[in-house]
Formats: C-alpha cells, structure tokens, sequence
C-alpha cells in the first residue's frame, strides 16, 4: 500500500536491503538522533507522506550505512527504485534541509521513470 512511512533502525546493509525489497520506488531518510538539523526536519519529512509514494525513515545513529550510500550530512533523503539509489537530495553541512527542498524533491520522485 502507498503513502506509508516505516521508521526503523536499521544497523546492518542487510537490514537495509530487506526494508526495500518489494519496493519498486521508496523514499527513505537518513536521520540521527544526535542531530539537531534532523530533529527539525523529521516532522516535516513525516508531514509530507502522501499516497503516491511509500517512506522509509532510517534512523542511523552508529552511521553504518551512511557511507555505502555516499551520505555525508544528515538528513539526506534518498529515492530507491527497485532497490537502487536513483535521486537524492543531500543536506548542507551545519544547515540540514528545509521544506521547500524537500516539496520539489518529493515532486520530482513522483515523475514517471524515464
């Protein structure tokens, strides 16, 4: 079912994969517990779940995955499709991400693959 938003702490790359498998495009956050830029934009992240997409919030306080998936600031927001990083919109070092990043991101996801 779309429009679902998971939050989960995944440890493992494994874990990880599990999470999107059957999953043909998912939106997933990396967010820490630790980070105060991540603390304000989780309610925003979570207010934006809607029907066509389906949301995964990864909370990644040990920062196990982040580097297998090139996240150097939290937040990040990445797209899956078909378990494959396809979009990402990353944070900005001592800024994070606001709303509007996140409306055009999510927009841009909703496009048909190309």
């Amino acid at each position: 079912m779309k429009g679902q938003c998971t939050r989960v702490e995944i440890e493992t790359g494994a874990e990880l994969e599990a999470a999107l498998q059957g999953k043909d495009r998912i939106v997933v956050l990396f967010y820490a517990s630790w980070c105060p830029f991540c603390l304000r934009f989780l309610p925003l992240f979570e207010r934006r779940v809607d029907e066509t997409l389906d949301f995964l919030l990864v909370q990644d306080d040990q920062e196990r995955l982040l580097e297998r998936y090139a996240v150097e600031v939290v937040p990040t927001v990445l797209l899956f499709e078909e378990g494959k990083v396809s979009r990402r919109l990353d944070g900005a070092p001592g800024v994070g991400l606001d709303e509007g990043q996140l409306v055009a991101f999510i927009a841009a996801c909703r496009l048909p693959k190309r």
